[in-house]
């Protein structure tokens, strides 16, 4: 069935965005300067030595992140618990930094000197700090940009803006209700 339109034989692709570009480089990078500078090491020390050091940063980083989860986990509780007894929760100053705390002791986990730099980093509280700010900062300015709606909404735009087409928008109307609804409008299936 036609309607009149013309139908483009190839679909418009999509322009790339920048970080589907650039991060695949970024990755291949880091993974290079992470493995020339542990050779560095080898070099200078020994195989054992950066085998200690990776092994020192699995057990310091599930250290970290065992901690920074029971402390969000208890002040959860805490919260929850000014919550049944009818009062407003009160704002504690260590309940702040939990989950940056896991991101500093999931990067020292990974093997790497990087990672574990850009990990132990994070533990400091200015930086946690400096971090939280930024994120929010950038979150709420992306807030504020988007569309209103619901997220409904933004599912379903999402789905009429396909690149291949094939999701046609549309809305269903019943003018009227069924008189019965235990009676099922389809027939039966046969063979």
């Amino acid at each position: 069935m036609t309607t009149g339109a013309h139908t483009p034989s190839q679909p418009a692709r999509p322009q790339r965005s920048r970080l589907r570009t650039f991060l695949p480089l970024g990755i291949a990078a880091w993974l290079v300067l992470e493995i020339w500078l542990l050779t560095l090491v080898a070099g200078a020390a020994s195989g054992f030595v950066v085998f200690l050091i990776l092994l020192a940063g699995v057990v310091l980083g599930s250290v970290i992140i065992k901690r920074a989860g029971r402390r969000a986990f208890r002040s959860l509780q805490e919260t929850v618990r000014q919550q049944q007894g009818g009062a407003m929760p009160t704002a504690r100053p260590n309940s702040e930094g939990n989950g940056l705390m896991m991101l500093g002791g999931l990067l020292v986990m990974i093997p790497g000197l990087l990672t574990d730099a850009a990990g132990l980093l994070l533990l400091l509280p200015p930086v946690q700090k400096a971090v939280s700010r930024y994120a929010e900062r950038t979150f709420e300015r992306r807030l504020r940009a988007a569309d209103p709606g619901t997220l409904g909404d933004a599912f379903r735009q999402a789905r009429m803006h396909r690149p291949d087409g094939k999701v046609v928008p549309g809305e269903v109307i019943r003018d009227e209700e069924r008189a019965n609804p235990d009676q099922d409008p389809r027939p039966p299936l046969t063979r």
